[in-house]
């Protein structure tokens, strides 16, 4: 069974959970906002399901509800955002607000988060650069997840891409994906739940496919395409984590638990201004001549298409919400539920 709850209500109910493990209400308010854009798009692994997470990793003083991000370096259209131990959201606001300028002023430009959190969506961070009329990359680290190809051991976090393309007149196109077969969350989710999962999804220890989604947040995750997953984490890990200083996936603990050391990942964005190489015009043009190939094949949907009109429906109509969940979520927030 499930509650449908309005949009504003569940933002006020997870903000007030964070605040009540220790986020400021600024912090609080920017990941309640990110949470509820991510549920209301289908995205229940990272909506409101890291609502308790994110709760019992701020009691814990895995991440710090207080800290400021700010600028640790910069040079041109390069800089480094040091997130100090806190959310991953504040921070890369901060980062992607500072490339989108940097990009106007040098065509392109790479913006670092260290020592940062839980990415959530990388997609959704992205949402300002395609309003800004710019190309934009997104890359993030993570506990690991993924072994080296041929390895057993976790070394990768499932490190997602995104990449948002503007279009002329038309929302823009939205890339997101996970270098595991799946994100790591559905696996939580289903752990949380007492459900199976496909095999295909996860090993166990030994490295063996597993059915069992205890078994397999214990191993480790089947990197995306074989191979050429695994090493698409690895570019990830080395773009969000040795150009910036964040810990590597294997140096941080499994966010899936409340207790463990300090968060200290890494996330990079790339923006570039369409206007400083072929021109604006010359862009849109290039683009909207891929969509139209793309959508005269019957079937095609646009990537990006079905999380819009999930938001919409959700903005309309409430956001269901599993009842165990919402129970979650009103208690750390310190309410009573009602029916």
């Amino acid at each position: 069974m499930a509650h449908v709850v309005a949009a504003q209500k569940l933002f006020t109910l997870v903000s007030r959970a964070l605040q009540r493990a220790g986020a400021t209400a600024e912090v609080s308010d920017t990941v309640a906002r990110h949470l509820l854009a991510a549920e209301a798009q289908g995205l229940t692994s990272h909506g409101l399901s890291r609502t308790p997470m994110y709760c019992g990793h701020l009691s814990n003083g895995r991440t710090d509800g207080k800290a400021v991000p700010k600028i640790a370096h910069e040079r041109g259209g390069a800089v480094l955002i040091d997130a100090g131990y806190g959310m991953a959201f504040p921070a890369c606001d901060l980062a992607i607000a500072e490339a989108i300028q940097r990009a106007r002023s040098f065509g392109v430009s790479f913006a670092g988060v260290t020592n940062s959190h839980h990415l959530g969506v990388a997609a959704l961070h992205l949402r300002p650069v395609a309003q800004a009329g710019m190309v934009g990359l997104a890359f993030g680290n993570s506990p690991a997840a993924i072994a080296a190809w041929g390895g057993r051991t976790p070394l990768f976090g499932t490190n997602p891409i995104a990449a948002v393309f503007p279009r002329r007149e038309a929302e823009p196109l939205v890339i997101d994906l996970a270098l595991s077969q799946v994100a790591r969350g559905k696996i939580m989710v289903a752990a949380q739940r007492g459900e199976s999962i496909p095999e295909g999804w996860a090993l166990d220890r030994e490295g063996r496919p597993t059915t069992d989604a205890q078994a397999g947040l214990e191993g480790t995750m089947a990197p995306a395409g074989g191979v050429k997953g695994a090493m698409l984490a690895l570019t990830v890990e080395l773009l969000c984590c040795a150009l910036t200083g964040a810990a590597f996936g294997s140096e941080v603990d499994s966010f899936f638990s409340d207790s463990g050391n300090r968060s200290a990942i890494g996330q990079a964005f790339l923006v570039v201004d369409p206007d400083a190489l072929a021109g604006r015009a010359v862009y849109l043009a290039r683009v909207e001549a891929l969509v139209a190939a793309m959508l005269a094949d019957d079937g095609v949907r646009l990537p990006g298409d079905r999380r819009r009109h999930n938001e919409h429906t959700a903005q309309a109509d409430g956001i269901s919400v599993p009842d165990a969940l919402y129970e979650k979520i009103v208690q750390l927030a310190g309410e009573a539920v009602t029916n």
